[in-house]
């Protein structure tokens, strides 16, 4: 059985981030630090490589407390 999570571009990952109100606050080499104000706060790193791999998809998501199915609606 496959994953179900997509193998994306990081800029798409980050511009979906921002529509859910994270804000780019660091870059540390090729990882982007975004946050998210908040009870509590969200901190999401994104790599700065080619493709974001699913693993590395889910990670972040779980970073950011954003659900799958939400995150990829705003895909478009």
């Amino acid at each position: 059985m496959g994953s179900r999570y997509p193998v994306m571009k990081p800029a798409e990952i980050m511009r979906i981030l921002e529509s859910y109100g994270f804000q780019k606050v660091s870059q540390k080499g090729s990882h982007v630090k975004f946050r998210r104000e908040g009870n509590p706060a969200k901190v999401a790193i994104i790599p700065l490589h080619s493709e974001v791999a699913k693993g590395t998809l889910k990670s972040i998501l779980e970073q950011a407390g954003l659900d799958l199915e939400d995150f990829l609606k705003m895909k478009q």
